[in-house]
């Protein structure tokens, strides 16, 4: 298998060394704590909507928050063409580079896909990828390893384990099997903090991909941080979390926001908490619809408890009526 990837990752090798000036140290993703997986607003015929996008990143960045994941399960890459999610991704490192570490998801099911998807990532600048392992169709051990290492010869990457969406869990010894490679930045794992300090405690960088374990994860278990979902609407609380040591208050206190957020699959409820909040236009791509309206009136009742004043945009939270929502089946 050895021989295999060192032919699978052969012709990349050159590639990468060609733009070496331009690469991003594999060292400079290890050290962020907090990461937000950004979402895509959306224009009424579907297409994105790139001021209410490069507001949220602002807002990110005047918050503290150190990395945005573009075109991941949040931001919705899995509903975007192989044009689109390199635009956004190139968009955001031309408009945000400098000021943010810009990690664009380019996993996907099919390896030849991941691939070139990569390839074009690092060409338009993204600082690192994000790769989940094949889903659905799934693999051997052997083919997750062969998999990842097709893709991590390229650049900084960060591998994504999250078996409730792909249906098979990426086990340590795949993880270890991959983590002496000189770009493997580390892993943002959803299977628990127990599987986090497995990997913490052999040094290696790793991000709580569960935003109601995060503050455990970071605290008592040695993660690194969070790839959050929360941020998007509390990036200066979030990165509070993350930045300022133990704090079970705080942490108490945000608890019934994530669980808001997870109600349903994410980002369902993400995407309705912004349109309330008079941030993005209530437009969603099918297959996902608005949260129904006793969740939209409770999310305004959490932002109330928390404090408006924590929450991005500067409009008052309002609970909108069905009429108000945009469902798109073609965009």
């Amino acid at each position: 298998m050895a021989s295999l990837c060192r032919k699978l990752c052969k012709p990349f090798i050159s590639n990468v060394e060609v733009g070496q000036d331009r690469s991003t140290p594999v060292d400079e993703i290890k050290r962020l704590s907090l990461i937000t997986a950004i979402k895509t607003p959306y224009l009424p015929d579907g297409r994105f909507d790139l001021q209410a996008y490069d507001s949220l990143i602002h807002k990110q960045i005047q918050n503290g928050v150190e990395g945005v994941i573009v075109g991941g399960t949040t931001g919705e890459g899995q509903l975007m063409s192989w044009d689109e999610h390199i635009m956004l991704i190139g968009h955001t490192v031309n408009c945000f580079g400098d000021a943010i570490k810009v990690i664009g998801n380019t996993g996907s099911n099919s390896t030849g896909e991941a691939i070139h998807a990569t390839e074009q990532g690092f060409a338009v600048g993204m600082h690192a990828a994000l790769h989940i392992n094949p889903y659905y169709g799934k693999t051997s051990l052997e083919g997750l390893v062969l998999h990842f290492k097709s893709v991590l010869c390229m650049g900084p990457t960060i591998i994504y384990n999250v078996p409730g969406r792909t249906g098979q869990d990426i086990p340590p010894v795949v993880i270890h099997g991959l983590a002496d490679s000189p770009n493997f930045a580390g892993v943002k794992e959803c299977v628990g903090n127990d599987r986090v300090k497995d990997y913490t405690e052999t040094g290696m960088a790793v991000w709580s991909g569960n935003d109601d374990q995060c503050h455990d994860a970071r605290w008592d278990y040695g993660a690194k941080g969070v790839i959050s979902v929360t941020s998007n609407l509390i990036p200066g609380l979030m990165h509070d979390l993350m930045f300022n040591g133990r704090d079970e208050t705080l942490n108490k206190k945000l608890l019934p926001l994530i669980d808001w957020l997870f109600c349903e699959p994410n980002p369902i409820g993400l995407n309705t908490a912004l349109a309330q909040l008079g941030v993005i236009r209530p437009i969603f791509r099918l297959p996902y619809a608005p949260l129904p309206l006793d969740k939209r009136i409770e999310f305004c009742n959490i932002v109330k408890d928390i404090g408006r004043e924590y929450f991005v945009g500067d409009k008052d939270v309002e609970v909108l009526d069905n009429d108000d929502f945009v469902v798109l089946g073609r965009y």
